[in-house]
């Protein structure tokens, strides 16, 4: 049985490089790594695995701008053209695009592979360039639907929260990426928040990490009211603590996932402060760039 999954080991990675490697420059005489480039730490990847974890398919997101995202690389092994592995990688890529709130995506389709990609969507806009001096690439577009439309409304009533209350969360351009109740994903304008060393800033992760442990409060309160539970509440970070651990260069997002939460909204009903303790970290395409531990109190309104 196939597993479309990320690479999460330096084997795997080595065995999903050697795929793109193999299908798209051995033929043309290029060299094993030239199938890597800049992006590839900032970046999102998606693989096929059979059951004996031998890589049959792969393909990469990266950000272009906020909202704009481009896949690249895509490849399957030979023995397996024609049995939907590609389309599995697109649709997974397409939903991780969605979720970090990215609206459209951008792609260079070499000439045989047109027909592919028009139908899953993909509209043409032009000729775009030759590589090698023999493949011809053109240029092609999709429109990415919001994800979780259904919790639109909550989100954005919470960024006009944070960017009215909050100067830094407005100039940071910190947004709701999307929200199912059992993960939240932020994202903020990684340009903006960069150093002197063209890395994200400390303060900006914090404030990233906090921000996203803080909506996950609000949003899974609002939830409760949502059901006819009638709890309201300020909500103040009590204590927390962050661990950074590598820089950030573009492709930033807060994500919590409910696993990481303990504590519940129940003192609020006898007007006693609630606590929620949460981890949220901070990403850097797929890896985790820094931890946030922190602890909310939620306290009653008279």
């Amino acid at each position: 049985m196939n597993t479309l999954r990320a690479p999460n080991s330096t084997e795997e990675f080595s065995q999903y490089y050697h795929l793109r490697w193999k299908i798209l420059r051995q033929p043309w005489q290029q060299p094993e790594g030239s199938e890597q480039d800049q992006q590839e730490q900032s970046a999102l990847h998606r693989m096929i695995v059979d059951e004996d974890n031998k890589v049959l398919a792969v393909g990469r997101l990266e950000k272009v701008t906020e909202q704009q995202g481009q896949i690249r690389y895509m490849a399957v092994d030979d023995n397996m053209q024609g049995q939907g592995l590609g389309q599995q990688i697109i649709r997974a890529l397409e939903q991780q695009a969605s979720m970090l709130g990215i609206t459209e995506i951008v792609l260079n389709a070499r000439e045989q592979a047109l027909g592919f990609y028009e139908k899953l969507g993909y509209k043409m806009r032009g000729y775009s360039h030759t590589l090698f001096g023999d493949v011809k690439h053109y240029s092609m577009t999709k429109k990415i639907p919001v994800h979780a439309q259904d919790q639109l409304s909550k989100s954005q009533a919470l960024q006009a929260i944070w960017h009215d209350t909050i100067p830094l969360s407005k100039a940071m351009n910190l947004q709701i990426s999307y929200f199912d109740s059992l993960k939240l994903i932020t994202r903020c304008d990684t340009d903006f928040n960069q150093n002197l060393h063209h890395t994200m800033f400390a303060g900006s992760i914090y404030t990233l990490a906090t921000l996203t442990g803080w909506g996950w409060v609000y949003l899974t309160l609002h939830e409760q009211q949502d059901k006819g539970v009638a709890l309201d509440g300020d909500i103040v970070l009590a204590d927390a603590n962050i661990r950074y651990h590598s820089p950030i260069k573009s492709l930033a997002y807060g994500q919590v996932v409910q696993a990481d939460v303990s504590g519940n909204f129940d003192n609020l009903l006898q007007g006693k402060n609630a606590r929620i303790k949460l981890t949220a970290h901070v990403y850097c395409g797929e890896n985790i760039a820094a931890t946030f531990n922190g602890s909310y109190f939620i306290l009653p309104r008279e």
